[in-house]
């Protein structure tokens, strides 16, 4: 059975929501604060030689077992510190690129004044808990002052990456909520020029 050639329809658009692209980080773009812009590239490199590093730790393990009938201690204790900081610094990029998982049905339907009040309170709470967080974790890191057992690592290295993690959170939250305002406040601004 011949199919006529018809374009395959763009799906972005179904994806994509408008009134979200002021509040974007996009480092092809160049959309959003520079700062924000090189901190996300750098997490995202940082992100793939962690990814490598944790293959070939893991991979190191797998090989002494199998082939020496000999685990090794420390290649699962640095799996293990990797994995954090792989799972935070990950967190925080995703949030930069608007990429964690999120129900936008209501935020589509609504006028742009409403959808951008509506990001204003998310941002601010987001602001607000990432506050708690980074405030709990400088109580961790200030009461912490063992090391691991095996690689001797200090623990607030493996600490700091949830503060690291929630602090830039809490930067980009605010600038997101700033650019609502000016979205509510004249919801004909689409960027400003302090962004470039």
């Amino acid at each position: 059975m011949d199919t006529p050639d018809t374009p395959i329809p763009d799906t972005a658009a179904f994806f994509d929501d408008p009134q979200r692209q002021p509040l974007e980080i996009d480092t092809e773009q160049r959309r959003g604060p520079a700062l924000f812009r090189w901190l996300t590239l750098a997490m995202e490199h940082t992100i793939a030689a962690l990814l490598v590093a944790l293959i070939l730790s893991v991979s190191a393990n797998v090989v002494g077992r199998a082939v020496l009938n000999h685990s090794l201690p420390w290649a699962d204790e640095l799996a293990r510190m990797l994995f954090i900081w792989l799972i935070f610094l990950g967190a925080a990029a995703a949030f930069a690129r608007y990429e964690h998982i999120a129900v936008d049905i209501l935020v589509r339907r609504l006028k742009p004044r409403a959808a951008h009040a509506l990001y204003l309170f998310q941002h601010l709470v987001i602001t607000v808990l990432m506050g708690i967080i980074v405030w709990g974790g400088f109580l961790v890191m200030s009461r912490a002052s063992g090391r691991t057992a095996i690689l001797g690592v200090p623990w607030n290295i493996v600490n700091v990456s949830l503060v690291l993690c929630a602090a830039f959170i809490a930067a980009v939250a605010i600038w997101r909520a700033w650019q609502s305002i000016l979205q509510i406040r004249s919801p004909s601004v689409t960027t400003t020029d302090g962004d470039r």
